[in-house]
């Protein structure tokens, strides 16, 4: 692999020989369809959880419910999503996941509407039966992200770049940042309109998610087109293959089922790139983001008093943080190359994670504001560590996987990373008092160091076949 020059700007894309300038067009409209996926998939994610609390206010069980769910159907179903991925016309999958999310969106708004304004009125029977379709939903909407995103960001950008490391890390990092900008305005947005009016959220969510997807149809449609080899088939007709995708369609029985899913996880088990995938899982097993956990606690914590409007500045500054581990990342990989890289910015993590978790134990009890705030900046600096991995991790996966297995080998990771989020959720039902938040920091803090022995394991490793390109190591 020659050593890649990175572009950070459009102009200096231009500057690339005619090939790459032909690839630009492309992987703008594809920025622009997966900017409008996010957005509305980040602020649903967000509305969601503030139309649920005002129509069940005073308790969080149908919002943990709804979320335990949700989280279960991408564990159970991803993988698959990864083999219908894989089987199936690149455009259809695309088009699949942007009608099943937002169709999944306009009919759960509706369903938010009916409860907001009939709430009273309903028979209990009634509540739960909407309860159980608004959940319902709320599967399809999660498994139709998994869906986008994996062709997306591990098959598409792959395909379009075509063997051009420099534009492959140019297009996930651009991609990162538009996830980290979703992240932090789009819910923002919600926030914003909701605490004007529940209802008014309601009904924009549900406008804007109906009118958008027309817009993205048409740019991946375009895409599409102006990207012969997407058009390729990623798996071999017949034979083997073909057999699996019948299979998928025609599968009935809890043993035909269970085998499948056992041959995917022991083919991701076995690849290249199993390691640093695993690394990368391992640290969605953490509270230590401005995420619900911690920001549940750090609204609890007496002193210092952190209102909304705090929390919503600290969040604002771990995003930028978040976002300059974009521009950071790809430096760093010119540098020293991709799984070094990855060792470097695990490393930075674990730095800032460690002394802002012993806080929480050897802290000085006459100054829990010190202590409080300590923990908040080392979480925010651990943030820069974080997303350089995601990005360094990333990489490295594409680069591993054959183009016939990214779908199943990218949704079994997804199982696996909604599996150890999950387990979040179990942590703190276990250790739920805002003074034994220490608990379930110490269990994060103790996955991050997993994730980088098994990385550190990865980096020992050899190439697993003789002549393997050894730039990244």
């Amino acid at each position: 692999m020659a050593t890649p020059t990175m572009s950070y700007t459009p102009l200096e894309v231009l500057n690339v020989p005619d090939s790459n300038v032909q690839k630009e067009a492309p992987s703008k409209s594809l920025y622009i369809s997966h900017f409008i996926s996010t957005w509305n998939s980040r602020g649903f994610e967000f509305g969601a959880v503030l139309f649920l609390s005002t129509i069940y206010p005073g308790t969080l069980l149908p919002m943990s419910v709804y979320a335990l769910v949700r989280a279960l159907a991408a564990i159970a179903l991803s993988p698959a999503v990864g083999r219908f991925i894989d089987h199936t016309n690149r455009l259809l999958v695309v088009r699949v996941s942007v009608w099943g999310q937002r169709a999944a969106v306009v009919l759960s708004c509706c369903i938010f509407l009916i409860l907001l304004r009939s709430k009273d009125s309903l028979l209990e029977i009634e509540h739960h039966a909407l309860f159980a379709v608004l959940v319902s939903l709320a599967c399809v909407e999660k498994l139709c992200i998994v869906m986008n995103t994996i062709a997306v960001e591990r098959d598409w950008a792959v395909v379009i770049a075509d063997d051009n490391e420099d534009l492959l890390q140019e297009m996930n990092s651009q991609m990162r940042r538009i996830d980290l900008f979703c992240k932090l305005v789009s819910p923002l947005a919600v926030a914003l309109v909701d605490g004007f009016s529940t209802l008014v959220a309601i009904l924009v969510t549900m406008a804007v998610n109906g009118i958008s997807f027309l817009v993205e149809i048409a740019l991946v449609a375009w895409v599409y087109r102006k990207t012969p080899a997407l058009a390729t088939v990623s798996a071999q007709p017949g034979g083997h293959d073909a057999g699996r995708a019948n299979s998928w369609i025609s599968v009935s029985t809890f043993q035909s089922i269970t085998s499948s899913f056992t041959q995917q996880v022991k083919c991701y088990a076995r690849s290249q790139a199993f390691l640093p995938s695993l690394s990368l899982s391992l640290l969605y097993l953490t509270v230590l983001s401005f995420s619900g956990q911690m920001i549940t606690y750090l609204f609890a914590v007496d002193y210092p008093r952190l209102t909304s409007v705090h929390i919503g500045i600290l969040r604002t500054v771990a995003t930028i943080s978040e976002i300059s581990a974009t521009f950071i990342a790809p430096h760093l990989i010119y540098r020293v190359g991709a799984v070094r890289a990855g060792m470097w910015s695990l490393c930075w993590q674990f730095v800032y994670l460690t002394p802002g978790v012993l806080i929480f134990w050897i802290g000085p009890e006459s100054s829990p504001v010190f202590s409080t705030y300590f923990f908040i900046v080392c979480v925010i600096l651990s943030r820069i560590g974080l997303w350089s991995f995601d990005l360094t991790a990333q990489l490295l996966v594409q680069n591993s996987i054959d183009a016939s297995q990214r779908g199943t080998f990218s949704a079994t990771e997804a199982s696996l990373q909604n599996f150890f989020e999950l387990c979040t959720f179990a942590v703190t039902v276990v250790w739920s008092r805002p003074d034994q938040f220490r608990y379930p920091a110490a269990i994060s803090l103790g996955a991050t160091y997993v994730a980088a022995a098994c990385y550190a394991r990865y980096k020992s490793l050899p190439p697993i076949e003789e002549g393997e390109d050894t730039e990244l190591r």
